[in-house]
Order: C-alpha cells, then structure tokens, then sequence
C-alpha cells in the first residue's frame, strides 16, 4: 500500500505561572518562557492501516490520561487506539501532570492544574487530528547516529549506556521536501534544574532548533526519550544554564543531521506495512523496608552526601549522592504508604502495564511504560528479529523506577523510588520480544 504521512504541532506552554516539576523540595514557579512546550504528532497510513505516534514535553503522562486520550484521537481519526503512541519527552521544566506517590510528602508539589490539564490534553488531541486529516504521499528512510559528548550513565561514569539515537526521516514523495523526523535518544533531560525558573523543553528542544534551522522550519521534529533511568547529562554538563543545554542539543543535532544527510534516495520507501501490537504484563512488586529501615537508610545518604561535599568530590558525585538522599526521603514516604495500603491502591490501579510495538516496514518501536533503565532496552534491541528503537514513558509512567538488580542492591537513588522488584525489567523486556516477532510472524 502507498504510504501516506502527515505532522501537526501545537504549543502547550503554560498561560499563568505554574510550578515546575522535577525537583524537589523548591517552590519553583515559572516566571517566564525560554522556549515552548511542544505537542507533536506523526500519522502514517497504508491503505486501511495506520499510526499515530505523539511526543510531548512533559514530564510524565499518567497512564489513565493517556488512555483517554489514545481514544478519543481514536475516534476522531479512525486509528485504533493501540496503534497511538504518546511518550513524554520528561522535561524537568514543564507543568505538573500527575499525582505521583513519592511527591506526597514533599509539601511544595501540588495537584495537576485543572485549566492546565484540560488545554495540555486538547493540545495533544488537536495535533494528532491535524496530522491525520493532512496526509500526503510520502516516504520514509531509518538510520542511526552515535552520540557523543552530551551524556552518559548517571551512576557511574563508566556505567551502561546507549550512545545510538534511532531516527526515522519522513518526506514528501514528489518534491523530496522533509515532513518529519522521529528523533529518539536515551538521556534525560535535565541540563536544567532546580534554580530555573523558565519554562523549557531543555536539550532536546534545542536539538530541534538546529535541526528545524538546517532541514526546514516546515519540518516537524518528534523528540522521544529512550530508556535513561540511569541516563543523564550529569557526568558531561560544564553548568546547569540554558547555555549548556543548547550546547548539548547541538551536538546531539549535528550528529543527527550527519545521518540525515547520509541518506540515499534508495534508503527510502513508500511502500511497506503498518501494524501494532499491544499486550498487558504484571510486574513484581517491590516489598519496602519498615519505615524505621527507610529513615535509617535516609540518615545514612545524608552522611554521605555531607561527606562528599567537605571533600569536594565534584559535581557528578556530589549531585549523585544528593539524588540519593531525594531517593531515600522518597522511599520513606513510599514506606509510609506501604503501611497506610495506599500503595496497593496505587498499584492496583497501575497493573497490569501495557506494552507497545508498532511495526513500519521492516522496523519496530517498542513503547515501554515508565522510567526503564537502560539495560532492558539494550536487552530488547540485541533479541529482537528486527531493528528496533525503545522508547520510554509511553502511553504513562510507573509512579517510579523500573531498575536493575544491581542498581537495588547498591540502593541508588532510582532504586529507593521503584515500586518494582528489579526483575520487572526483564518481564517488560521478554513480553516487547515476544511482542516482535508477532508482529513478524
């Protein structure tokens, strides 16, 4: 069947000084705009078949709010709502979206905004039906680019990572003129923090930047975050300014571009197949320590931390211990929870998880729920009967962390905020696997 492709955005940036989420313990209002807050969706059709795939700079979507929203986009475009992806881009500079466990404790975090949420939700619907009602012949190539330079694992400098970003490019078949690139790369982005008081889309809206000014400002660039539980700039940042953000998007972009550009008109087709998948999973859940245990384990991260900064370690030790001690009063209230029985209505509402794949063409996107580290998306890429890119937060987050083995048993910061046994990464890896092949079959 001929491809058909269209993209739409639409600005959500907050109208009214909001609180910005990610950080915690700051009353972090915005005072202004550095750059907007971008909903933007990509629908691909073949013949009956079709996708829709929506990338938001925002922290977290709950999985609640995006199902609603997979169908009501459903309705209007006539695109099932298991073949709609919306991930989070997971800006720690945007608006409150969700009511996460771990932030009740913490008196500064409000509620979702309610005039926020409603014009957050119809930002997403109104991109995805604009995409879906102007399609046009198109076709698409994949490549990939190694990233260098803008991160790395965060809890250890030589620890696990994936320098490759997965890049889908999109263009009009007639003229060759660019539609869309699917940019997904796996770093959190948090250049920015907590004495920011703009709103931003950090790093990866500065990589758009670069790449709308070389490849055209019609094109639209979807950003989706890769699995970066343990990923971030932390241990590569010379400062946490929007300068350094721009700096690190712009490598990110040149390197993209390179790829782009490498492409041959032969790379490129217009006509393949579309086809999704989704499946539901439970997942281990985590037995947390008393809370004596969780407050004693806090005391200890305090002491580390202290420690660390009489000594002047530097700034990639010092912030991961800082992250720790968030973790630990984190867990303590997780703790908390746990003994009230919030916790298990919070995870009765949240399992079963659901999982993604969408197929286009001879390629797959996983979509996994929640912060996902690394591991398991590297896990997925070497097992899977195709090239495949993860992409993270999709369709909703996990309240938390989904971390590994080791990472619990050294109690990092993620560990102490998983609301999983650490083998629920290998569920959530092994079901996208299965997930695949079927897709292959």
């Amino acid at each position: 069947m001929i491809l058909q492709a269209a993209c739409a955005i639409r600005d959500i940036s907050p109208r009214k000084p909001m609180f910005l989420l990610g950080y915690p313990h700051v009353q972090r209002i915005s005072t202004g705009i550095h750059d907007p807050l971008s909903a933007t969706a990509l629908c691909l059709r073949a013949g009956d078949d079709g996708l829709i795939m929506i990338a938001v700079d925002i922290l977290f979507i709950d999985p609640f709010t995006a199902g609603e929203l997979r169908e009501a986009i459903a309705t209007h475009t006539g695109i099932p709502s298991h073949a709609i992806l919306i991930s989070c881009t997971h800006t720690h500079s945007a608006p409150t979206t969700i009511d996460m466990l771990s932030f009740q404790a913490d008196p500064v975090v409000p509620p979702p905004d309610p005039e926020y949420m409603r014009q957050f939700k119809q930002g997403i619907l109104d991109a995805a039906v604009e995409a879906a009602e102007r399609l046009e012949n198109a076709e698409l190539a994949f490549a990939a680019a190694s990233v260098a330079g803008v991160g790395g694992n965060r809890l250890s400098p030589n620890g696990t990572c994936d320098p490759q970003a997965g890049l889908m490019m999109i263009r009009r078949r007639d003229d060759k003129t660019p539609i869309g690139l699917s940019l997904t790369y796996a770093m959190h982005p948090t250049v920015l923090h907590e004495d920011s008081t703009l709103v931003s889309a950090d790093f990866p809206g500065f990589a758009r930047q670069y790449l709308n000014a070389r490849l055209g400002d019609g094109m639209a660039v979807l950003y989706h975050t890769g699995p970066a539980g343990d990923q971030s700039p932390r241990n590569h940042v010379r400062a946490q300014t929007f300068i350094e953000a721009q700096r690190l998007g712009e490598i990110l972009g040149q390197t993209v571009l390179v790829a782009i550009q490498a492409l041959k008109d032969t790379d490129y087709h217009h006509t393949l197949p579309l086809k999704s998948l989704v499946t539901q999973v439970d997942l281990p859940r985590r037995r947390l320590p008393p809370v004596a245990e969780a407050e004693a384990n806090l005391r200890r991260c305090q002491e580390i931390f202290e420690r660390l900064q009489v000594e002047e370690a530097g700034h990639g030790p010092i912030r991961t211990a800082e992250c720790a001690v968030f973790g630990a009063e984190e867990a303590v209230s997780l703790s908390r929870c746990q003994d009230s029985g919030k916790l298990d209505h919070v995870l009765g509402r949240y399992l079963p998880a659901e999982i993604q794949a969408l197929r286009i063409g001879e390629h797959c996107y996983v979509g996994l729920p929640g912060e996902v580290f690394v591991e398991y998306s590297l896990d997925i890429k070497r097992r899977a009967p195709c090239r495949t890119t993860v992409i993270s937060l999709a369709n909703g987050e996990l309240q938390g962390y989904v971390v590994t083995p080791e990472a619990a048993a050294q109690g990092t910061y993620e560990a102490n905020n998983s609301l999983f046994d650490p083998r629920a990464g290998q569920v959530l890896a092994d079901a996208a696997i299965r997930l695949t092949h079927q897709l292959f079959d």
